[in-house]
């Protein structure tokens, strides 16, 4: 690396307006950690640099020029292209810029993010969003199991941000969740909002069995059918929620599917879960 500093750098390529381009030269069916794909790492760097940060492909460090040819430098937009799903860790503590992808992903996309965007043209695997602090996460097929949910042995899992899925979802979205929103356009599978701290989870298709096991205090939203609840939750009313009104229009305003009648319709409240805090709710759209 030559003698500028990071400032200088960024400076000097501040007119770069095309982002990087990273296609990837042919498919591996080995696990790749790919961690270093994050536009804070590629926003004060030439091409050369960019192709010199290092992977792990199986056990083998390798380097990015190894596994991609690249385009462009100096950016903090990013595009990826060819077969991902094998690759880890994809834009995970990045606190700026946009990464787009336009085909699957592996797993832990955007963990521990804190700021910018990721954007899917296909489906992401398990723990998207882990323990997330900012920043929005968009899939526009399904995301895996444990989307914004805490890793094992964890108090904790999303903290803030956005995840907006446009297909289904697995097993235990948003489970330990302490802020944030998540939206998921399709189904959900068992334990949605298991151990939801806070935060509020909306779900446009099924919502699955055994939803909000353990909630504390966040807000699971049915907007289509739901499995039955657990008996840990007792009917509270009928009613038309103003503040649901505020994140459907928020939810709209970034392309997603919401009509008026959703947006001024009836809700059941339920609240639980009883065997914890009991200041949780599952709403229900009539």
């Amino acid at each position: 690396m030559s003698g500028e500093s990071n400032t200088e750098k960024a400076e000097a390529f501040s007119d770069n307006t095309n982002g990087v381009t990273l296609r990837v030269k042919e498919a591996t069916s080995l696990p790749v950690e790919a961690d270093s794909i994050s536009p804070d790492l590629f926003v004060d760097r030439t091409n050369s640099e960019i192709k010199n940060l290092t992977l792990f492909c199986g056990r083998r460090e390798v380097t990015m020029g190894d596994l991609f040819t690249v385009e462009g430098e100096a950016s903090d937009m990013i595009t990826l292209k060819g077969s991902l799903r094998n690759y880890k860790k994809i834009g995970q503590n990045m606190t700026r810029g946009r990464i787009t992808v336009t085909g699957d992903v592996g797993m832990h996309l955007g963990a521990y993010m804190r700021g910018g965007e990721i954007i899917v043209h296909g489906s992401a695997h398990d723990w998207a969003g882990a323990h997330m602090q900012g920043g929005i996460i968009r899939i526009k097929r399904n995301g895996g199991h444990f989307v914004g949910a805490g890793y094992p042995g964890e108090k904790r899992g999303a903290n803030r941000g956005a995840i907006l899925i446009e297909g289904n979802a697995g097993n235990e979205t948003g489970a330990r969740m302490r802020r944030g929103l998540i939206v998921v356009m399709g189904n959900t599978g068992e334990f949605t909002g298991a151990n939801l701290i806070a935060g509020s989870i909306f779900v446009f298709g099924r919502l699955g069995e055994r939803a909000g096991a353990g909630n504390k205090r966040g807000s699971i939203v049915a907007m289509g059918d739901t499995a039955p609840l657990l008996p840990t939750y007792h009917y509270q009313c009928r009613f038309q929620p103003v503040y649901l009104r505020f994140y459907l229009r928020r939810i709209r305003s970034w392309g997603l599917r919401i009509s008026d009648d959703q947006i001024n319709g009836y809700f059941r409240r339920f609240s639980g879960d009883i065997t914890t805090l009991g200041k949780g709710e599952i709403v229900i759209h009539d």
